[in-house]
Formats: C-alpha cells, structure tokens, sequence
C-alpha cells in the first residue's frame, strides 16, 4: 500500500525548492500549431486555441526540471495523422527532449490499418499509438472486430496503445484489454472518474480490474480537468490518485501533465506539487519509477 499520508500543505513548498529533485519525464504533452495543421476541437477551448509548441512549454513548466518528452496526439482533423507525426518529428529532431510520440492511427480500419503504421513508423520517434475512444458518441465501437484486429497488430510495429475513455465507459476498455492480451496498453489520466461529482465506484473497482492485467500501466495525468473547472481543492484530487498508486504499484504509474489541455484549470507545476504530497512517503526509487522509469521503459526511451 502506499505509504504517504494524503493530506492538504498550505507553505508554498516552490520557494527555492524543486519538486521531485530531480528530473523528470513528461509522458503526455500536446504540442501543434494551428497555422500548419487543422485541431477543429480548439476552437471550443478558446483558452488553449493557439500554437503551443516546446518554447511554450518550458515557460509553463516554470522550475520543473523536464528532460525527456512523449508528445501525445492532439485530435488534428482526419486525414491529417501522418502529416502530423512527421510536424512532431521536425520538432523532435531539433530538441533531443522529445525522444517519444504517441501517433493517431485510424484503426476502425480494421487490418487496413497496416498502411498507415507503416507509414507512421518512418518517424523514428513513434512508440504508441492512440485513437481516442471517449469522443466517439457508442464508445462500444473499440470492440468492433475490425478495430481489435487493428489493435493487435501494434505489436509486430513494437507499439503500445493509450486509451483514453470517460469513466463511464471503462467497461470497454476492460474488454478491450482482456481480447488483445498480448497488447502493452497505458490508460491515459486515470481512466477520467468523475471528481467533480465525488463519484468513485464503479471506477475504483475497474482500476483494480485493470491493475489486475500485466499488460496495463496507467498514466497519472489530466486527473484535475476532472474535478472541475473552477472550484477544485486539492484534496479532491489526491484520494484517486492514491487509489492508483495503491493498486498498480510504482513499477507500473507514470507521470504525464496533459499540457496544454491542463491550463485549463491549473499550472504545470500545480499538478507536480499535489503528486509530490500524495507519494511524500514513498522512497527515492519509487518516485523515480513514477516521474521517470516507468515511461522510459514502456515508451522505450532509452
């Protein structure tokens, strides 16, 4: 179980201090530019609707030492993956930091899908694989034969496949996992449990189902876009991220901070701040399983 004391700090522990002491791997961050490639979804976050790319990023980090970035596909307009990946890949080759990408790859295409993963392994950064689940309107559409065809082909390309659903529709991804157990699979920011509504179960049962399955890790990222959007404590937040650290271990949580979506409702290092009190108690090694081990090993970034 996880020995740190979820509790709420009221010092500004920032003051000359950085929090983990050492650096960190960013497992989920969004960079685009809205001049080259079309993101329609933008124009309904007017906050974060315009280019984002890594020199934002290391004004919004502030003092938060970051050497080792996964970008994370960012919903660009359809047809638009691959010339997606090769932008993030230009921006990869100058700036040694981003070493991973998480690509969009249309797999409803079933087995067709192989073209495009072909294609999509040109950029030499590309280690997983994301279609997003939680916009579709029947999120059931991720176990349509064709889909899970195409899902158990990410491993012949050494793929790994982030999911991202509601907690609504957790169910599915359990099933997903459970028909593709030779798949590495990363459950993006907790599985999304209903914070702001305080609601835990059926979520903390799922968790422990997923936790279950050696092929899971689960990605500590956008858990306070889940809390609300304005009137969010921290002490909302830290009970499910214990939950998640209690459940898959410190071999198997990594961190991400879903910049840019994340300014929404907090800073880059409001985030770090409240996972470093939720593991204060944990040991040096533990912390650096989460904030960098585990990413480098499931993204293969070493």
């Amino acid at each position: 179980m996880l020995r740190s004391v979820v509790r709420d700090h009221t010092k500004n522990r920032w003051k000359g201090i950085k929090v983990p002491s050492f650096p960190i791997v960013d497992s989920h961050v969004h960079l685009y530019d809205v001049e080259r490639l079309r993101y329609d979804w933008l124009a309904t976050v007017p906050k974060i609707n315009r280019t984002s790319l890594l020199k934002h990023f290391d004004v919004a980090r502030e003092e938060v030492e970051v050497d080792k970035i996964v970008f994370a596909e960012v919903a660009v307009a359809p047809g638009f993956h691959l010339q997606e990946a090769s932008f993030i890949q230009r921006l990869a080759n100058t700036d040694p930091r981003l070493c991973g990408m998480v690509v969009h790859a249309p797999l409803e295409k079933g087995a067709d899908v192989e073209g495009d993963l072909v294609a999509l392994m040109q950029n030499r950064c590309v280690r997983g694989v994301r279609r997003l689940i939680e916009t579709e309107r029947d999120p059931s559409f991720c176990l349509e034969p064709g889909f899970i065809s195409a899902v158990k082909l990410l491993p012949k390309y050494q793929l790994s496949f982030d999911i991202c659903v509601k907690h609504w529709a957790m169910v599915y991804a359990l099933e997903l996992v459970r028909r593709c157990p030779e798949v590495t699979f990363v459950l993006d920011h907790i599985g999304k449990p209903d914070i702001k509504n305080g609601l835990q179960e059926p979520w903390k049962q799922q968790i422990r189902e997923l936790a279950r399955m050696p092929n899971v890790v689960c990605k500590i990222s956008g858990v306070i876009t889940e809390a609300g959007h304005s009137a969010w404590r921290k002490d909302d937040v830290k009970p499910y991220i214990a939950h998640v650290i209690d459940q898959f271990g410190f071999d198997r949580v990594l961190y991400g901070s879903d910049w840019t979506v994340a300014e929404l409702t907090h800073s880059y290092r409001d985030f770090v701040e409240i996972l470093d009190e939720v593991v204060e108690g944990a040991s040096e090694s533990e912390k650096r399983k989460l904030y960098r081990d585990t990413a480098i090993r499931v993204y293969r970034l070493d």
